[in-house]
């Protein structure tokens, strides 16, 4: 059976999209995902906890919470959702084509690909125990929670977005330390020069954590000097990831212009792809940001344009 929109993904990006297309009378088919990239259907959101930032929630949301609803609304616009992931894709023919995880094909006239991408961690000892106990990949969406407070927090990383997360963090934290494996930066020197004169900020060179420590919450981490294999115990309640994110691309099979990351390029103010009729949405074609007010606006500008692409 042919489908007029399927939507790939289930973050803030594909339920507005699902949402805006329900209501337009389309009945997109959405494939959510089934623990795709190692995620629960609903995307990075269902890792976060409070979510203090998107508009509509003065006392804040859990990012569980916050997706269940989306789901909702989007149901009750007509969506239709299935948990299943798409293992491929071939966009070279109309309708165009997808392969789920079952075997089974799936064919529709227009694709909104909203996948996202999952922050990359370190598999490390006590790094999953901690995740959201004291341990995140989002200084925007967390920083500024109580436990973070005033407290001693660290950063892992050593780019621009490192070097962003910790002078953001600095507004709250009463110390920020940046942990990094080499004795130089990779970060822009105006970066640079920002975090030298912030004087909440520190740099520990040629450190990587190898044990993440705790009760409850985080409240240390074991970092080894990367020269001479020297251990020392860090107090900290809070540490951040900043080593980038990986885009959830894989299964295009590089039918789409991606970037050297891997993210999908769309076209300027657009979520256009490099094939007519294939739009993405979200973190997927979005390195910067990441934030889920932004996602969900590209998510209504994907439908909107998919909406005009079928008129």
């Amino acid at each position: 059976m042919q489908e007029e929109i399927i939507i790939i993904g289930s973050g803030p990006a594909g339920h507005t999209a699902a949402i805006y297309l329900g209501r337009a009378e389309r009945k997109p088919l959405m494939f959510e995902g089934f623990m795709a990239g190692g995620i629960a259907a609903g995307g990075q959101l269902t890792t976060t906890g409070i979510v203090e930032n998107f508009p509509g929630f003065p006392d804040g949301i859990t990012g569980n919470k916050l997706m269940e609803q989306m789901r909702e609304q989007a149901l009750k616009n007509s969506a239709r959702i299935v948990t299943e992931t798409v293992l491929a894709v071939d966009f070279s023919k109309r309708p165009f084509s997808l392969t789920l995880e079952g075997g089974e094909k799936a064919e529709a006239k227009s694709i909104i690909i909203a996948t996202g991408a999952t922050a990359k961690t370190l598999n490390i000892p006590g790094s999953k125990e901690f995740w959201q106990k004291g341990i995140s990949a989002c200084a925007v969406c967390d920083g500024a929670l109580p436990i973070f407070r005033n407290k001693t927090i660290a950063v892992i990383g050593g780019g621009d977005t490192a070097m962003e997360e910790a002078e953001h963090l600095s507004k709250f934290a009463k110390e920020v330390i940046i942990i990094h494996r080499r004795d130089k930066l990779r970060a822009s020197l105006i970066m640079q020069e920002r975090i030298k004169n912030n004087p909440k900020i520190k740099i520990m060179w040629n450190c990587v954590p190898v044990e993440l420590k705790g009760s409850k919450f985080l409240e240390s981490a074991i970092l080894q000097n990367t020269r001479t294999n020297e251990k020392n115990e860090l107090e900290i309640s809070g540490l951040f990831y900043a080593i980038g994110h990986s885009p959830n691309t894989g299964f295009l099979g590089n039918q789409l212009k991606l970037d050297e990351q891997g993210f999908i390029i769309t076209q300027p103010g657009s979520t256009k792809t490099s094939v007519d009729g294939v739009f993405a949405a979200g973190d997927v074609q979005s390195p910067h940001h990441r934030q889920a007010i932004i996602a969900a606006g590209s998510g209504c500008l994907a439908a909107l344009e998919c909406d005009e692409y079928l008129h």
